[in-house]
């Protein structure tokens, strides 16, 4: 699937004529990233991504890595170049830039992570970080929540493209290993419970008005799934193809403490969702991102 360079006109007017009203029609269009426009929304994208960990991780300036390695990374769009990116992918040589403040944040706070809760990952870390011959690749993916997943696996394919590509150049993306990051929640079983029951009242409430309304095509992540022992979920469908070639991989709580307003209202199980952060090790670089594409071809498809 080729990336676009530039803006072109939407062909796409007859979507607006559709008489099934619960169905929304939108052409997604795949972008290098900008560095002249994308900055906020990138940076809207990372903090997502590290949630509350963000404020000591340098957004800033690992935005700015992102942005000056254009041809390197793929934003996907919705109204041409100049509109802000609703996802991300791209991948980060964490040996080339060990010295930026950002990659050295980035890294401690790996470190810090699996000392904590995967002393056999931070051994692993550790040893990859100490080594000059170990290119680890920073793999950032990050969408907004109602991007489908199969936008996710032509991003794969592109990426280990453009990495063969710039191998080609001699440029420095020969990876030996790669990490990639990535948001779950957690749910416990009153609160599985709970969402369960309000699921069950909107079917219902869908049922009685299928009458008059087309129903909305159930996706993937929709389906119904059993409730894993540790009650945990990922936010990116495709995590758990990633995670079946991880060597290893830790899910852990965020170490910013929640604000107090938050921890008040979580306690009392009015709302909210128990965000926690993931991160997993793979060996190889442009191989094993093309590897990963296919696969998560395989199980979502692209429906693009």
């Amino acid at each position: 699937m080729p990336k676009r360079k530039q803006d072109s006109d939407n062909d796409n007017d007859d979507a607006s004529s559709s008489s099934d009203v619960s169905v929304v029609d939108v052409s997604f269009d795949f972008f290098d990233p900008n560095p002249n426009v994308d900055f906020h929304a990138i940076k809207r994208l990372l903090k997502q991504l590290f949630q509350r960990d963000a404020d000591q991780l340098q957004i800033d300036g690992l935005t700015e890595l992102i942005l000056n390695q254009p041809t390197v990374g793929t934003t996907i769009k919705t109204d041409g170049i100049e509109s802000d990116p609703y996802a991300l992918l791209t991948v980060l040589n964490m040996h080339l830039h060990h010295q930026n403040e950002s990659m050295k944040a980035i890294a401690n706070y790996f470190l810090s992570i699996t000392s904590v809760h995967d002393p056999a990952f931070h051994a692993t870390l550790q040893n990859l970080f100490s080594q000059s011959e170990a290119h680890v690749g920073l793999v950032i993916c990050e969408r907004l929540v109602n991007m489908p997943v199969q936008v996710i696996p032509p991003m794969y394919d592109m990426l280990s493209k453009e990495v063969k590509w710039a191998l080609a150049d001699g440029e420095p993306y020969n990876f030996t290993h790669l990490i990639i990051v990535s948001r779950v929640y957690h749910l416990s079983e009153d609160e599985e419970s709970a969402l369960a029951n309000a699921a069950s009242s909107r079917k219902r409430v869908t049922a009685g008005d299928a009458s008059s309304k087309k129903q909305r095509k159930h996706r993937p992540q929709e389906q119904d799934v059993a409730r894993p022992a540790d009650g945990i979920y990922p936010y990116h469908p495709e995590d758990d193809v990633i995670m079946k070639s991880a060597i290893h991989s830790v899910t852990y709580p965020f170490i910013a403490p929640l604000p107090a307003l938050v921890e008040e209202t979580r306690s009392r199980e009015s709302f909210g969702l128990d965000v926690r952060g993931r991160i997993m090790l793979l060996n190889g670089g442009e191989e094993t991102l093309r590897t990963m594409g296919a696969k998560m071809s395989e199980v979502f498809g692209t429906g693009l």
